[in-house]
C-alpha cells in the first residue's frame, strides 16, 4: 500500500507560482513512477506531469516551460514548482503513484489539493 498526501495549493494571481509537495508514505520501494494530474470543473482528469524512478519525465504540452516536476533524494516527496500560471491552470491537482508490474502496477491517488488562479 501507498500513501499520498498532498499540500501547497492556494488562490494566486495570473503570472504568480506555487508549489505542490506529495508525501508518499508506505510501500515506497514499489513505486516507479509519480505524478500529477489535474481536474478542472467540468472536464476529466489530464495528466500534468511524471517522472519515473530513475528521474525521467514528461509534461503535457500545455504545461511545458511553465511547470517542473521533480523529487526528493529520497524519493519520498514529489514537487511541482508551478510558474507563469494562468487562470486555466485552476483545478484540483492530484498526486498519483504507479508501482512497478513487480509489485502488480498498483495506482494510487491522494485527495487533491486545490488551486486557483485568478485573472
Amino acid at each position: 500500500q501507498v500513501q499520498l498526501v498532498e499540500s501547497g495549493g492556494g488562490l494566486v494571481q495570473g503570472g504568480g507560482s506555487l508549489r505542490l509537495s506529495c508525501a508518499a508514505s508506505g510501500s515506497i520501494f514499489s513505486i516507479a513512477v509519480m505524478g500529477w494530474y489535474r481536474q478542472a470543473p467540468g472536464k476529466q482528469r489530464e495528466l500534468v506531469a511524471t517522472v519515473t524512478s530513475s528521474g525521467t519525465t514528461n509534461y503535457a504540452d500545455s504545461v511545458k516551460g511553465r511547470f517542473t516536476i521533480s523529487r526528493d533524494k529520497f524519493k519520498t516527496t514529489v514537487y511541482l514548482q508551478m510558474n507563469s500560471l494562468k487562470p486555466e491552470d485552476t483545478a484540483v491537482y492530484y498526486c498519483n503513484a504507479r508501482t512497478s508490474s513487480t509489485f502488480g502496477g498498483m495506482v494510487y491517488w491522494g485527495k487533491g489539493t486545490l488551486v486557483t488562479v485568478s485573472s
